[in-house]
């Protein structure tokens, strides 16, 4: 890539990013979500952009699990293997929701990053794009607007996407990606959210239960709760738990 192109490609960059952020914070009218239930899950619609929640595991279960976190969050990155973990072991048994919730007064690149998920998620690779940021928290939560942004078009170029869409979906006033993360963020607004990551179990807050058993314990305490949950509603344990 000669100097020119490379000039290009980062002003590039600085545009789509930076200028996403810039509209946020300029553009951030209120969404009324009073009717919308917070403990099932939400489909696309105008309200969030077109763009439903993100769903791993099995999206016919009647026990859901419903994480609001931030990307750049150092908790959320903590606790990040642990979630992946159970919500792996559990994904035949359980629905598994990630909802946006960026700390933006304290987390500067963690809307952008939340974008670059939905973004990545438009091309049906929003869970690989999520592993990716929290797995690469530490390169790029410091990083400035260049910076962040050539780190996140490589991630989408190793993850196989294309990223003159990915681009385009950053900068579209249609792609619904700002829609989603204020809508998600609403959600979270409306149920008394105020630090991240902040977990639900069919409708109940985890928080409090869970102590530091994500962050730096082995899990234990979410796999318990999920246990019982699942025990109430008469769905077989995986193999291994009683």
């Amino acid at each position: 890539m000669n100097k020119k192109t490379w000039t290009i490609f980062v002003v590039s960059v600085v545009v789509i990013f930076g200028g996403l952020i810039l509209l946020a914070r300029l553009s951030n009218p209120q969404i009324d979500v009073s009717g919308v239930n917070t403990n099932a899950i939400i489909a696309p619609s105008k309200a969030n952009g077109n763009i439903g929640d993100h769903v791993y595991g099995n999206k016919n279960s009647k026990v859901i699990l419903v994480e609001y976190g931030d990307f750049e969050c150092p908790a959320c990155g903590a606790a990040y293997p642990q979630v992946k973990a159970v919500t792996h072991e559990y994904k035949n048994q359980i629905a598994y929701v990630f909802r946006n919730f960026p700390l933006t007064t304290i987390h500067p690149n963690a809307q952008a990053a939340a974008a670059a998920a939905e973004a990545a998620g438009l091309q049906g690779k929003y869970w690989q794009m999520h592993d990716k940021l929290y797995e690469t928290q530490n390169d790029w939560s410091s990083a400035s607007t260049s910076q962040r942004g050539s780190l996140f078009e490589g991630y989408a170029k190793s993850l196989g996407l294309n990223v003159s869409e990915f681009d385009n979906a950053l900068n579209s006033g249609n792609s619904g990606i700002l829609q989603k993360i204020r809508f998600d963020q609403a959600l979270g607004n409306k149920l008394g959210v105020n630090a991240t990551p902040t977990l639900y179990l069919d409708g109940t807050p985890l928080n409090d239960q869970l102590g530091s058993d994500l962050t730096s314990g082995t899990g234990s305490k979410l796999r318990s709760l999920i246990n019982a949950e699942l025990k109430k509603n008469n769905i077989a344990l995986p193999a291994g738990e009683n």
